[in-house]
């Protein structure tokens, strides 16, 4: 069983840079892709960023590309999320996610092609 353990969130000012880490508990740690994901108050957790984890091709959504960057470390286990010029709707608990079992991308973007989930950190944005 993998354990994803996040951390780095914070409240930080409008404009300003976050780095999430993501470290997975397993020896073996080799899923296709990894993932982050986030959910605002009231509303469904939505794809953000995903690095798939042989070649690294990344993939963002459209409301974060240019401003967040996914990187991963095989070594260390641990994918990040760079986040630069934070805006209040980026506030939200941010997941991390491996995919486990191939489902014909290595950059999946939909919360059912991952297999295991961190517990969140929570980003806040203040204006």
């Amino acid at each position: 069983q993998v354990q994803l353990v996040e951390s780095g969130g914070g409240l930080v000012q409008v404009g300003e840079s976050l780095r999430l880490s993501c470290t997975a508990s397993a020896r073996s740690f080799s899923p296709h892709a990894a993932g982050w994901f986030r959910q605002a108050p009231g509303k469904e957790r939505e794809f953000i960023a995903t690095i798939g984890w042989e070649l690294g091709r990344t993939r963002y959504a459209d409301s974060v590309k240019g401003r967040f960057t996914v990187s991963r470390d095989n070594a260390k286990n641990t994918v990040y999320l760079q986040m630069n010029s934070l805006k209040s709707e980026d506030t939200g608990v941010y997941y991390c996610a491996a995919n486990a079992a191939w489902r014909g991308t290595t950059t999946p973007t939909r919360r059912d092609e991952y297999d295991y989930w961190g517990q969140g950190t929570q980003v806040t944005v203040s204006s």
